[in-house]
């Protein structure tokens, strides 16, 4: 995830903290290692006492990346992944169900650690996960990395998380596809119509486009409608793929999708 936005930071962080917990993990925080201890804890417990009691029995951990590679002083990708793959055997030893971690990327100008090699760690971090039950969240302040940093790290982990529950976002794919993240309701439609219609010039020569709604929470009806519209005025084009879920799909169809010759609809499982 990157933020700018120091809310959005505490908001994801105590979901997943919170998550994790319930299912039993164990969980170790790295938090921003200029944010006193206080700070953190205070927004850790606000609203319940969960978190103190998973502390208190060790399932919780506050922790910073000069522990993790003590008594190295450097950062090294291999120490880091070495201490990571042995806190989730041992999280395991310790009758937890997994092992996640929330890591605020502060820690390289805190380390003055190269970030070339933090880049090369993010990029090369497979094993942590093969046949691990470990998860990680790397949180990155937009204010203190380089755009070209935060485009490399976005597409290099498998998922970027939406900063806000009600966020749209639109993901262009390398064959010219586009591709819907989080919710597409009334306040985003403006947005969702303008990057079908994007899409669509984009698309032009190919005379196809696939839609990919699977990842959407919500597809408004007005949204869906614009969807539909686009398509029947796209005269340009043979085929205008939409790959959706079945309650989409219903949704689509009950509004006309099945009138329109070149809408194709793709049925798929919604990707966990």
């Amino acid at each position: 995830m990157s933020y700018d936005d120091d809310e959005v930071r505490w908001e994801v962080m105590t979901a997943f903290v919170r998550l994790g917990l319930a299912q039993g993990e164990k969980v170790i925080l790295f938090p921003d290692p200029w944010l006193p201890e206080a700070e953190v804890l205070a927004r850790l417990d606000f609203t319940g006492r969960s978190t103190v009691t998973a502390r208190e029995r060790g399932q919780l951990v506050l922790s910073s990346m000069r522990s993790l590679i003590r008594p190295d002083l450097r950062f090294t990708p291999e120490r880091q992944i070495g201490r990571l793959s042995s806190e989730t055997a041992r999280a395991a030893d310790q009758g937890f169900t997994g092992l996640r971690t929330f890591i605020d990327m502060r820690w390289v100008p805190d380390l003055d650690a190269d970030v070339r090699v933090m880049m090369h760690r993010e990029t090369h971090a497979d094993a942590l996960f093969e046949d691990r039950p470990y998860s990680e969240i790397c949180a990155y302040d937009r204010r203190w990395f380089d755009r070209g940093v935060l485009h490399a790290m976005d597409r290099a982990h498998p998922r970027s998380l939406l900063e806000r529950l009600g966020t749209l976002r639109t993901v262009r794919g390398g064959d010219g596809s586009v591709h819907f993240v989080g919710e597409a309701d009334a306040t985003a439609r403006s947005a969702f119509t303008t990057a079908l219609e994007l899409a669509l010039s984009g698309s032009a020569a190919a005379r196809r486009l696939t839609v990919d709604l699977t990842r959407l929470h919500f597809l408004s009806v007005g949204c869906a409608t614009a969807l539909i519209a686009l398509a029947d005025r796209a005269d340009g084009h043979h085929v205008v793929e939409v790959r959706c879920d079945r309650l989409q799909a219903r949704t689509l169809h009950r509004l006309g999708a099945g009138v329109v010759p070149r809408m194709r609809m793709m049925e798929v499982v919604r990707p966990c």
